[in-house]
């Protein structure tokens, strides 16, 4: 007779991470995992998409505790993700959070992994003026968010392992980050990295890293991983996005305060995401470790791999 799969709760089934996770529990047929794909839209492509490779699709909301509780009933495990950039409120995003933590305990889990940031005020206090304070309590919003319910997940949830994520190099085809052309037309990657350098990663990777800790097992409790492809400086990326494209590409540095006044929904907030990572320096660096994200995902993707098949698609204005 057949081993009957546990179930691993994934929140946010159809984005970058959560369906990164469910792709990786999908494609290991012989593995101990199935998935249950969290939505809140069942009968869109993506859910649909999932059901057909064989995810147990279900519908929930993360403003509804409630609907929680019945997502996570019987499952062994959940993965736990929020999306601060689809409402731009720290206030919302930490309630979302703790609504998944608490309901974790509640439905018996046996391992929660939390996908989550630094607090960056406990480098920056709020009367710290290397950074501004934003929102009137944060220096990071969309960081701050999600360290400051690490607690709870700590204290009132299911065992919870901590993941950590690094840069999106999907922010290079979405977010308008890709390289511009200048005057004279030539291609120039900007962005403020105050001299550091900046851990990255395939969207995707991350929830196929938290698959290698679901692998684990529930003894990673209370352990962070911080996850990353390939650390890279400015003129490094640049150089890649070059090859990859076939013409030259060069790095400019962008100024953080000239990169927070640029107007566009959330660039205060980045600007001092870019600024926090460069004073945070090689600590922060030493919390994305390359090499424990291949050991978790042996797939995981450099970022010449990622360019390979993404080159193409960044919109280079």
């Amino acid at each position: 007779m057949a081993k009957t799969k546990k179930i691993i709760a994934v929140v946010g089934a159809t984005g970058a991470q959560g369906g990164g996770l469910v792709r990786a529990i999908l494609a290991d047929r012989d593995g101990a995992f199935t998935a249950r794909a969290i939505t809140r839209k069942p009968d869109s492509e993506a859910a649909r998409a999932l059901a057909a490779a064989g995810a147990e699709v279900v519908v929930a909301d993360a403003d509804d505790p409630a609907g929680f509780d019945a997502a996570f009933t019987g499952a062994y495990g959940a993965f736990c993700v929020t999306n601060f950039w689809e409402h731009f409120s720290p206030e919302r995003e930490g309630a979302q959070a703790a609504t998944m933590a608490r309901a974790s305990r509640r439905a018996g889990l046996q391992h929660v992994v939390w996908s989550t940031l630094e607090d960056t005020r406990e480098l920056v206090p709020l009367d710290d003026p290397r950074l501004p304070t934003l929102q009137d309590r944060y220096k990071v919003p969309h960081f701050d968010s999600k360290g400051q319910v690490d607690q709870v997940f700590a204290t009132e949830a299911a065992p919870t392992t901590f993941l950590r994520a690094a840069f999106y190099w999907e922010n290079f085809v979405h977010f308008g980050m890709a390289p511009r052309k200048d005057a004279e037309g030539a291609l120039v990657l900007s962005m403020p990295l105050g001299g550091a350098r900046l851990p990255g990663i395939h969207a995707g990777d991350i929830g196929a890293c938290a698959y290698g800790v679901f692998g684990r097992g529930p003894e990673t409790a209370g352990q962070y991983f911080g996850v990353a492809g390939e650390i890279l400086s400015g003129e490094e990326m640049a150089a890649k996005m070059g090859h990859a494209l076939g013409q030259a590409v060069t790095f400019q540095d962008v100024p953080f305060d000239v990169y927070r006044g640029l107007g566009f929904p959330g660039a205060e907030d980045l600007g001092n995401m870019f600024q926090y990572q460069a004073l945070a320096g090689e600590d922060f660096l030493r919390r994305r470790d390359v090499a424990q994200s291949r050991a978790l995902n042996p797939a995981l993707q450099s970022f010449d791999t990622w360019l390979a098949a993404n080159a193409a698609r960044m919109p280079l204005g």
